[in-house]
């Protein structure tokens, strides 16, 4: 028996996911054909690649030392497959691009669109994910690009900053006068909404702000989608990080109170990785966001 390029990729994503029914979502299959792919893999390689602890799968020993190989030969796949277009001059086939459910705002769907303009005969199918979801996606080939909030870190991708996005601190209405004049440590002391990916550029930045000053926040719910936290928030179970957009709908709608500590800014970027830089499909992607986001600037990741 051999191992495929899918039965592969589904013992990836189950690694990162550490568990088979959100692999299956995120993979778009069956949970009984997820369950056979990882069956499979460890069926040829005739070794146990993860414990089923509990609800979640956690990796074995030889697991763990064969992840990173096996991301690494997705890679190359892509690789491969992207060098064979180029070599054809075909300029089709199917751009898979992945982005949170905030990125209506960002344009994407007019670069999708002009995309398709120019090139008819490309499809696209888009998935909506975290960004630090997204990362993971396109080091092992599940995606070929991706819209990414936070800051350039990985440095086998090619980035490009699209725009900036602000985040401030909000709560409900009812508590305006402690959350304007709440000071690092009150602040701190009130119920939080926090995320459940310790990864996302939400979690980073919240880290940033409080661990630095020695505080740990008071989590009172936890979300995995920004529409989720902000009804958890006028419902009035706590405070959280907030895009300025939807703070100023909050504030001429009269129902958000906004903290004045914290006022920063995250980039937007659109990534790929390097090495399929020459791909055709990468390629008619990059002109058509060039066309769209005139400010699109390369930005290098962070080395620290």
């Amino acid at each position: 028996m051999q191992i495929d390029l899918v039965q592969l990729k589904t013992f990836v994503v189950a690694a990162e996911e550490q568990h088979l029914t959100r692999a299956a979502e995120r993979l778009h299959i069956s949970l009984s054909a997820a369950s056979s792919h990882v069956r499979h893999v460890e069926e040829c390689l005739d070794m146990k690649l993860f414990i089923r602890a509990n609800r979640h799968l956690e990796l074995t020993s030889a697991g763990k030392l064969l992840l990173e190989k096996a991301k690494l030969l997705l890679n190359e796949a892509g690789v491969f497959t992207s060098f064979a277009r180029e070599i054809n001059g075909k300029t089709e086939g199917i751009l898979v691009i992945g982005a949170s459910s905030e990125a209506s705002s960002s344009g994407l769907s007019e670069v999708i669109a002009r995309m398709r303009e120019c090139h008819p005969l490309i499809g696209v199918d888009m998935r909506v994910r975290h960004s630090s979801s997204t990362r993971q996606a396109i080091k092992n080939g599940e995606l070929d690009v991706g819209l990414i909030l936070g800051r350039p870190i990985d440095t086998d991708f090619s980035y490009q900053q699209v725009d900036e996005v602000a985040f401030r601190v909000a709560g409900p209405i009812i508590w305006r006068e402690k959350v304007e004049n709440a000071n690092w440590h009150e602040l701190a002391r009130m119920p939080w909404l926090t995320t459940s990916d310790s990864n996302m550029a939400y979690s980073v930045l919240l880290r940033e702000q409080f661990s630095k000053r020695g505080l740990e926040l008071n989590s009172a719910a936890r979300f995995d989608n920004a529409a989720i936290g902000r009804s958890l928030l006028e419902a009035g179970v706590g405070l959280m990080l907030m895009r300025q957009e939807h703070i100023n709908i909050g504030l001429q709608q009269g129902t958000l109170a906004v903290s004045p500590l914290i006022h920063e800014r995250i980039p937007i970027l659109v990534a790929h990785m390097f090495n399929r830089k020459d791909d055709p499909l990468i390629c008619a992607f990059q002109n058509a966001a060039n066309s769209v986001w005139p400010k699109l600037k390369t930005v290098r990741p962070n080395q620290d």
